[in-house]
This record gives C-alpha cells, structure tokens and sequence, in this order.
C-alpha cells in the first residue's frame, strides 16, 4: 500500500473514540461557574462592610447579665454602634431616643416589660424598628405569638452567633428600603403640592 493511500485511508476511518462523540455534545457547566463564585463572594464582602459601616444602631435588651454581654460583645465585633439596656423599659426608652431607624434584639422573657410588650408599643408607633426576638421557647405556637405582637425575626436559644449576624443583615437591609421608600414618599408629597400651588397661580 501506498504513502497516499495510507494517508487517505487514515483520512476516512475515523477514530472510533472520536466517532463515539455526540454530533452535537452539550458541554459540562460548572455551578457555579468558573470565577462566578468568588466574584459574588467579593461583592457579598463589599456589601456586609457596607452594612456593618451603617449608622443604625442595635439596641439590645436582655435581663440576664451574661447573654445580654455576650450579644453586645458579638454586635460590636461586628462593627455596629450597640446599645445595652436590661430590660424592655430601658429598651423603649432607648428606642424614643433614637432618631433614626433602629434594630432592636429583644428577649423575650423580661421583668417589667418583656419583649413581646417591648413588640407591641413600638408598633403603636411609626417608629421604623427591625425587632428580632430571641427566646428558649421553640414552639409554633410561640412563633406565631411572637410575630403576631410585631416581632420581625424569631431566634431560639442557643442560637448560632453566624445566624444572629445574618438575621441583622435582613434587618439593616429592610430598613434602608424603608428609610429610602418614605424619602421618596416626601419627595413626591413636596413635588405634588409645589403642583398645585402653581396651578393655584396659573390665570383661568
């Protein structure tokens, strides 16, 4: 056999581990993608520093001297502004002082006013407060009972300090949208009534 009919030979029998090969093959996409998973990881980081850097403070109230040390230690490692207070009087009053929006960790079980009465007066008023409620009782019907009195989050003791971190998170973030939302609110209740005064002006 010939150079060239070797070479043409070669040519048309394919190679049977080639031929095996779909026509058409659909490629493997990794999840997540190549470099998908660190560039989310670094906005996610940008972010938290944004949240961390806020000026919202956290308010906690708790009773018990060691919990309530050990949450205030946690907040302010974090980088967040942190207000001790021992019970749910001290937490209201905390609370009216503030100007702003604030995020408030409150235990349930209080003497004088525990946190579900803590959920109930801020509701009453327009003050925009996150309140996440941490308690040793794990029942639905305790949940259920916590929101309802106007309790945004609901942590069972013990609970991850990685959890607690997050449940702030939520809150910082509900209320910037918040805070963002009535700005906007004011900006078109001004822009409306500038309206009406010029068409008050405007000759028929």
């Amino acid at each position: 056999m010939k150079v060239n009919d070797l070479m043409w030979h070669s040519q048309q029998t394919p190679d049977p581990e080639i031929a095996s090969l779909p026509p058409d093959p659909v490629w493997i996409r990794f999840k997540p993608a190549l470099g998908e998973h660190s560039i989310e990881t670094a906005a996610d980081a940008a972010r938290d520093v944004a949240l961390c850097k806020t000026s919202v403070p956290i308010i906690v109230a708790d009773d018990d001297a060691v919990s309530r040390e050990l949450i205030s230690a946690l907040t302010t490692k974090w980088g967040f502004r942190t207000i001790v207070t021992q019970d749910g009087h001290e937490a209201m009053a905390a609370i009216r002082a503030e100007q702003g929006a604030v995020v408030a960790i409150l235990d349930w079980m209080m003497p004088g006013m525990d946190g579900l009465q803590v959920c109930q007066r801020v509701r009453e008023t327009a003050k925009m407060v996150y309140i996440i409620l941490l308690t040793v009782r794990g029942g639905t019907a305790n949940l259920v009972e916590g929101l309802e009195c106007g309790a945004d989050e609901y942590l069972v003791k013990p609970f991850d300090k990685s959890e607690l971190l997050a449940r702030v998170k939520v809150g910082l973030r509900i209320l910037d949208l918040e805070t963002h939302l009535a700005q906007r609110v004011k900006e078109l209740e001004l822009a409306s009534t500038e309206i009406h005064n010029l068409n008050l002006r405007m000759p028929l």
